[in-house]
């Protein structure tokens, strides 16, 4: 089995050591090591069924939803080792946010889609203050302008790449520090793929984002680091427009240039 090596030390968000997930006798991700830089945005890239999706649900413990899923290894966000008993998922999801492939509004207002996670987690001791919150989240998530006279109406009825935006402004209202985004642009088209990416740029000034993306244009376009996946190990990872260019691995330039699934 070939295994990464770990990286140097640098600052960083997100750290990965010696990482192994098994879906009961199967061995899906293989002694991953990564350091994952605050506010910048991370791309995972590699063929389907490589580990990528994998691998992002253990940076906020959604594997844990899964019966026969066993996380091994260490994985610090700011230091702090997330898999630690103590440490809450529910709190947890709320530091590290989450958009999915396909929008997934609640079916509810597109206030109350957004009120949802402050509420329950307390962050406002008033309306006016939930006022504020949503507000500033879809302003956040370039929606506010769209919406604003319109807050009652049923997210459900925006368009695929407003309830994209829907979802990210709900994931920014409880005011995380990681934003996790799975294939967030695949289910959209070109209009509210431009949309969304715009968003990250902007979203990375207060944010570490790491996206999941099966476009080779995407992760170029969006990320400041890739790291690529293959066969459930990390075969690589550095800044973005090495890899792109010159990646260490030829498993990497094959895939770049499309050699392989």
């Amino acid at each position: 089995m070939t295994t990464t090596k770990a990286p140097p030390m640098t600052e960083s968000k997100i750290t990965a050591r010696n990482v192994q997930v098994f879906y009961g006798d199967k061995h899906a991700l293989k002694d991953v090591n990564i350091d994952i830089r605050p506010r910048s945005v991370t791309a995972f890239i590699g063929p389907s069924g490589c580990g990528k999706s994998t691998f992002l649900r253990c940076i906020n413990r959604m594997n844990d939803t899964i019966a026969s899923c066993r996380v091994e290894g260490n994985i610090q966000i700011d230091a702090e080792n997330i898999y630690d008993p103590k440490v809450d998922p529910v709190q947890l999801r709320a530091k590290v946010g989450m958009v999915f492939q396909k929008p997934n509004p609640f079916p509810k207002s597109i206030y109350e889609n957004v009120a949802y996670g402050p509420r329950i987690h307390g962050l406002a001791r008033n309306k006016a203050e939930l006022d504020e919150i949503v507000s500033i989240a879809l302003q956040k998530a370039g929606l506010w302008n769209e919406v604003k006279d319109r807050l009652d109406s049923a997210g459900t009825g925006l368009s695929g790449g407003q309830q994209q935006r829907l979802c990210i402004a709900r994931a920014v209202a409880v005011s995380p520090e990681v934003i996790l985004m799975d294939e967030p642009c695949s289910a959209l088209d070109p209009i509210a793929t431009a949309k969304v990416e715009e968003l990250i740029h902007e979203l990375r000034e207060n944010f570490t984002i790491v996206i999941v993306t099966h476009s080779m244009q995407q992760a170029a376009r969006v990320s400041q680091r890739t790291a690529m996946f293959h066969l459930g190990e990390l075969v690589e990872e550095n800044d973005t427009d090495k890899m792109f260019t010159n990646p260490d691995d030829q498993r990497t330039q094959d895939y770049i240039m499309g050699r392989f699934g």
